[in-house]
């Protein structure tokens, strides 16, 4: 659970939250907008955002009503259609329901279909423009864990889960979720510290399905993600800090810090972490000799505590893969990230369904809030990519065939194909009524999850 610590953090979650439903609802109902159009249906209104017009504009070229709502958690898109009232016979040919039942379904389908594509789009942008994402690498392993019977050590990298090669703790992750969820067993390859792999199988048993609840994964099968030990070694040094009014350069090694040794970055770390705007000394050597360079250390806001900073950095490039390709090369990468996501997303549905998966891994607003703040706070790459998950995740549940949403009006549109005659209006109304009742239950279930989190 990534939480807001300061009433500034809440701010920027709350505005990042309204930032992404706003954007991608835009997108979802868009699309709606953009197949009716070219197929020749007439578009009534165009609306982000529920409730009392903010802002509106009447087309006078089509006379579609284009609307900026008050409650900006949604959005439609409204078609003329005779079952919503008395329509002119000049304009009977443009409504929803007289048209083929391809062509509703297309309608239908296109809402989903734009969440897709926008998230390829997101992943295209990050692919150009470079993701520096975080490589597998195992820290503490608890004694007597699942990971620990297994064979897991510290210092170990995954590089396969499943038979699958993975690059990332991303990559990684989904996979031992979508290995754990098929039979309660874990399959990975680890390369250890030496550079020799070694096969490993966790098994979770009953416990399988706890693990699938938020932050349960990998402390329930025993270990944390944690880099390997890097030198203490300067590679950079930010302009105006600590480190650069103190005079550092990059190849210093730092070999001690107010006369206690260092080993590798990840202590000087701590160390400093734990003075911040205070005098310290360290020890460094340059060219074979070793200098004290005494310096006064600068401090920075992180979750709401202050913490002492430097201004160095390490060389960390071992640890992160870039994933960066050409225009070209991207567009294939982009498609193939999203429909992984979404058959990763469509499998969590299932299990949920089946009971395979905690309920618990359902997640509301709030949480959806905090953690699009946080994504904005980390920089544009991690937003757009939060972007491209949350628009995934909107595409797919929209096309579960709850009578409510899309696919279930899709489910009405190829029961019309094989009766050959429309739906009628009490099944319309019933379904309606069973569609917003379980989306009721979703929604408490959300609720209830993100509330016990922040109680927990």
């Amino acid at each position: 659970m990534i939480s807001p610590d300061t009433p500034f953090q809440y701010l920027i979650a709350i505005l990042a939250f309204i930032v992404a439903i706003g954007v991608l609802v835009a997108v979802h109902e868009f699309g709606h907008f953009w197949v009716a159009r070219r197929l020749g249906m007439r578009v009534l209104r165009f609306s982000i955002g529920f409730g009392k017009p903010i802002w509106s504009r009447t087309s006078r070229k089509d006379g579609v009503e284009y609307v900026i709502a008050s409650l900006p958690l949604g959005g439609y898109v409204k078609l003329l259609d005779e079952r919503e009232g008395n329509v002119p016979a000049s304009e009977a040919a443009g409504a929803f329901n007289r048209q083929p039942v391809w062509k509703r379904i297309a309608v239908l389908l296109a809402g989903p279909a734009f969440n897709l594509v926008f998230a390829v789009l997101m992943y295209w942008v990050l692919f150009v423009a470079g993701v520096p994402a975080l490589k597998p690498f195992i820290g503490e392993v608890t004694p007597d864990s699942i990971a620990a019977e297994a064979g897991l050590q510290k210092g170990d990298q995954i590089v396969a889960v499943g038979g699958a090669n993975v690059e990332t703790l991303e990559a990684a992750t989904l996979g031992i979720l979508e290995d754990l969820v098929d039979d309660g067993t874990i399959d990975v390859r680890v390369r250890g510290a030496d550079g020799a792999e070694r096969a490993l199988r966790f098994v979770a048993g009953d416990r399988a399905r706890d693990l699938t609840e938020p932050e349960k994964l990998f402390p329930g099968l025993g270990f944390k993600i944690g880099a390997p030990d890097v030198p203490a070694i300067v590679a950079s040094v930010t302009d105006g800090s600590a480190g650069a009014r103190a005079g550092l350069e990059p190849g210093d090694r730092i070999v001690g810090f107010d006369g206690e040794p260092i080993e590798h970055f990840g202590q000087l770390q701590r160390l400093v972490m734990q003075k911040p705007d205070q005098p310290a000394t360290l020890q460094i050597e340059r060219q074979g000799q070793r200098l004290e360079v005494p310096l006064t250390l600068d401090s920075a806001e992180v979750d709401g505590k202050r913490v002492g900073r430097i201004g160095v950095s390490a060389d960390q490039q071992a640890l992160f893969a870039l994933q960066k390709y050409g225009p070209f090369a991207a567009i294939g990468h982009a498609a193939d990230k999203t429909w992984n996501m979404s058959v990763f997303t469509l499998q969590i549905v299932g299990r949920i369904l089946t009971g395979d998966v905690s309920l618990k891994a359902i997640s509301g607003p709030i949480s959806i809030a905090e953690t699009t703040g946080f994504a904005a706070r980390q920089g544009w790459r991690t937003f757009l990519s939060t972007l491209a998950i949350i628009s995934i995740s909107l595409g797919i549940l929209n096309l579960l065939p709850i009578p409510i949403l899309d696919g279930g009006q899709v489910v009405y549109q190829l029961a019309e194909l094989v009766k050959g005659r429309p739906v009628s209006e009490r099944a319309l109304l019933l379904g309606q009524q069973i569609g917003i009742a379980m989306l009721l239950l979703m929604m408490t279930v959300a609720f209830y999850n993100d509330i016990a989190r922040h109680l927990n």
